[in-house]
This record gives structure tokens, C-alpha cells and sequence, in this order.
């Protein structure tokens, strides 16, 4: 690499901002750590502030730098050792990046996509950083809208979140941080009809009409969607279940929910649909 030093001390101002940025605290930046994610960020489109790489990069991460040094994005070489005290993993991956945040609105987030009715997915106040960069990679996969977050959810682009939506967070728009007393005018507002799921739902989630344009509710791991929103939408939603099991993980539920929307919505607009890996 081109860089005249290489860091060698954790105590550095560079990195000590990285940690910033890693732990939140540095607004309209987000962490982004390891190959494949930094190569969804590049893809993605989102402009680059800084890359703190290992003195030897693996040839992917070669190639990774190379690029981002031609879109003039700041580089960085740090020892081992060094980048271990950034890193937000274990075993530091050799590779991280600072990036602006994705901006999204909720007038966005109604736009449909290949031609079918907008599907929003709405999380109230999610807590797991894996459940939520899940459902975000989930909703990306099952043709949504987009992402909103209800105030006192958890970070979208944390570096756990991220790492749990694999890319998703930086494609799908995804809004955060709203109060339900500006959510709820703004969807009514552009006809979106307004569904939740909980276990006392007087609709099985599969007789829905998920070719409506709708905002799913799905609520907080501990306690389900709060009863002042609960009360207020159009619909009550529940997932069938087998005697004993009486809830499923956050996550599963939402993936139940949103791959019926899809099988319901797949014969209606445009869009195409593959088998997934599943990795």
C-alpha cells in the first residue's frame, strides 16, 4: 500500500475516533468491519471516510482497498495488534471502514417496489441487534418497502446489526428513531392499512390480504408490540402454534410473516424471484 506509516499504537487519534464512530457516538457515520461487508458498502454506493487495513492484506482486501482508493477514501495502515483494539469482533478481520449513514424518510419507505403495493415493515422497539439486521435482510429478501424503527429500538447500523442484515441495511431504506404519534398519521396518510402481530390476533397472519399496501408491527423480544399500537391498527395478526410452544424468536415470527406476504404478492407485480441460498 502506498501509506508512508503504518499505526502502530491503539492510543492513536485515527483509532480513537474509529472507536467513536464503532460505539455510536460520532452521528451520520457508521463501522463497517470485514471483506464482504465493505464490498455491500462499495456496492451500495455510499461514499467512504476512512479504511484501517493490516500492513498484509489477503488479495480480496487488497482489491477492496485498491477501489476505495480510487473513490479517494482515506487509507489507513495499522499493525495487528492495533487494529485488534477497534475491531467489534473477536479476531479483528483485517479490514474496517467508517462510511456516511444511509438516509432514508418515511415518504420513502411507501414507494413500491417491482410493481406491487408498498409493504412496510415497522419494528417497535426491537432490542437484539441480531433480530433486527435479520428481519432487515429478511424484508429485503421478501420484495418490503422498507424499514421503520419506533424510538427506544436498537441502533440499525450498530456494527452488530449490520453484520446480522449482511449487507440488506445498506439497500433498503430503513427509518429510525420515529414516535408512533408521527408514524401512525404518516402511514394512514398514504393509505397504508396498519397490521400487528400478536399471539391473541383474531387473524391468522396467512388470511391477510398481503396484496393491500400494508405496515406490519412486529414488537419488542420481551413484550410484543405496546398496547397503545396494538389498539390503534387495523388489524390484529397470529402465527398458528403447535401445544406447547406459545411464541417464536422475533426474527422467526417476522420471517413466517413476510415470506406469506411474498408468496401472496409474488404473482402480482414485476418482480422476479429466486431460490436463496440461505447463507
Amino acid at each position: 500500500m502506498e501509506n508512508e506509516m503504518v499505526i502502530t499504537s491503539s492510543s492513536n487519534e485515527r483509532l480513537k475516533y474509529a472507536r467513536r464512530v464503532r460505539d455510536g457516538r460520532e452521528p451520520g457515520l457508521i463501522f463497517v468491519e470485514g471483506e464482504r461487508l465493505i464490498e455491500e458498502c462499495l456496492q451500495s454506493g455510499l461514499r467512504l471516510t476512512a479504511c484501517f487495513h493490516e500492513p498484509d492484506p489477503t488479495p480480496r482486501a487488497h482489491r477492496i482497498i485498491a477501489e476505495m482508493a480510487r473513490r479517494d477514501c482515506p487509507l489507513y495502515s495499522v499493525t495487528s495488534g492495533a487494529l485488534e483494539s477497534v475491531s467489534d469482533t473477536v479476531h479483528t478481520q483485517g479490514l474496517l471502514a467508517i462510511a456516511e449513514r444511509p438516509q432514508s424518510d418515511l415518504d420513502g419507505l411507501r414507494r413500491a417496489r417491482d410493481g406491487v403495493a408498498p409493504l412496510v415493515v415497522c419494528l417497535d422497539s426491537a432490542q437484539d441487534p441480531g433480530n433486527f439486521g435479520t428481519i432487515v435482510r429478511t424484508a429485503e429478501a421478501a420484495g418490503a418497502s422498507g424499514v421503520v424503527a419506533t424510538k427506544g429500538s436498537v441502533d440499525a447500523f450498530s456494527p452488530k446489526t449490520l453484520r446480522s442484515s449482511m449487507g440488506s441495511a445498506f439497500r433498503l431504506p430503513i427509518v429510525t428513531g420515529v414516535e408512533i404519534e408521527e408514524l401512525l398519521p404518516r402511514l394512514r396518510a398514504a393509505k397504508l392499512r396498519i397490521v400487528a402481530t400478536t399471539a391473541s390476533g383474531e387473524t391468522v397472519y396467512s388470511d391477510y390480504n398481503w396484496s393491500a399496501p400494508t405496515t406490519v408491527v412486529f414488537g419488542n423480544e420481551a413484550w410484543g408490540v405496546r398496547p397503545e399500537l396494538l389498539e390503534r391498527c387495523d388489524e390484529r395478526l397470529r402465527i398458528p402454534l403447535s401445544a406447547p410452544v406459545e411464541s417464536l424468536n422475533l426474527a422467526a415470527a417476522a420471517a413466517a410473516v413476510l415470506f406469506e406476504a411474498a408468496r401472496q404478492r409474488r404473482g402480482v407485480g414485476n418482480g422476479e424471484w429466486g431460490m436463496g441460498s440461505g447463507a
